[in-house]
């Protein structure tokens, strides 16, 4: 299934704000289990939604029975031949929206975690340009999330939010997840640059330095129901050293002048 090219003028604000086209990002490894059902809500959610809204599935080389479900149910999908990660994968999909000429994109979990009724959460402040990037959180007041993962991860994800507060002044709560949305400014720079190892709380960094608003904003989340987590050294003490050295070293990125 390809979707085709809609020449825009992006300069033209009103235009996206009147009739904006977006795309669901989906990165997904080894979740044969769950895309269909994934899926299928995303469909669902598309029949009643007021605005353009599409998705791509990335295959990020899995070795499980994906890609078979995938073409089997005529999922729109990218099929990368080698595991790139989950940055990679997620990079993949921003090119995607850059070449079809979408002026939202949404990173959204294959497995089963974000929950699709969120989404005007995420997207309205950016139709509304109040903010370049959005940030899926479980732990702002406006969340209707009962799931807030593991004490020890909750614990990792506040000192990360901490080191990240200390070197920019940006207060990010959920700084891990995954459930975010960007206008095209961003899109276009997570086309030139997207972190590979870390890149959630890493991209903030970057995002900081070329001066994108952006917004925290509750959504709902989910246990997942298939899969693993990519992060699931987060408990970890190896993972946490990594990850804040990757956010000190990101944070030597020259900031533009506003």
């Amino acid at each position: 299934m390809l979707i085709t090219k809609r020449a825009i003028n992006y300069e033209n604000k009103d235009e996206v704000k009147l009739n904006p086209k977006i795309l669901l990002i989906i990165p997904a490894y080894n979740e044969a289990d769950g895309i269909e059902d994934v899926i299928r809500k995303v469909n669902d959610y598309k029949k009643n939604y007021k605005y353009i809204l599409d998705y791509i599935v990335i295959n990020d080389g899995s070795t499980d029975n994906e890609e078979e479900i995938l073409r089997k149910n005529d999922i729109n999908h990218v099929e990368l031949v080698n595991n790139l990660g989950i940055g990679g994968a997620v990079q993949t999909g921003y090119i995607y929206a850059l070449e079809n000429d979408y002026d939202i994109a949404v990173q959204f979990d294959g497995d089963g975690q974000h929950d699709i009724q969120s989404l005007p959460n995420l997207i309205e402040p950016l139709i509304n340009d109040v903010a370049d990037f959005t940030v899926g959180s479980r732990f702002v007041s406006d969340s209707k999330s009962s799931f807030k993962s593991t004490g020890a991860r909750q614990a990792g994800i506040k000192i990360l939010s901490n080191l990240i507060y200390m070197l920019t002044g940006l207060r990010i709560k959920d700084v891990t997840s995954g459930y975010r949305a960007g206008n095209r400014k961003v899109i276009e720079q997570f086309v030139s640059r997207y972190p590979s190892q870390y890149p959630e709380p890493e991209s903030y960094m970057h995002l900081i330095a070329k001066n994108i608003r952006v917004k925290e904003v509750g959504v709902r989340m989910f246990e997942r129901t298939s899969g693993k987590s990519s992060i699931h050294l987060l408990d970890s003490v190896a993972y946490m050293f990594n990850v804040s050295i990757s956010i000190l070293i990101a944070s030597l990125i020259e900031r533009e002048d506003k």
